[in-house]
C-alpha cells in the first residue's frame, strides 16, 4: 500500500497527465461506476439468494 510520499508523487502525474480541469470530471465519473458496479453485485446476489430459497409450498420428492 502506498505511503505519504507515494500519493503525492501520483497526484502530481495525475494533474500532469489529465490537467487540473479534468481530475474533478474523471473522479465523478470513477464514483459513478463503482455506484453502479456496487449496485450490480447487490442485485446479483439478491437472485442468487433467491434462487438458493426453497419455495415456501413445496415438499421434496423422494
Amino acid at each position: 500500500m502506498p505511503g505519504g510520499p507515494e500519493i503525492w508523487i501520483i497526484v502530481a502525474l495525475a494533474v500532469v497527465l489529465f490537467g487540473g480541469s479534468r481530475l474533478p470530471k474523471i473522479a465523478r465519473n470513477l464514483g459513478r461506476a463503482q455506484g453502479e458496479l456496487k449496485k450490480g453485485l447487490s442485485e446479483g446476489n439478491a437472485e442468487v439468494n433467491k434462487e438458493q430459497k426453497p419455495e415456501s409450498g413445496s415438499t421434496p420428492q423422494a
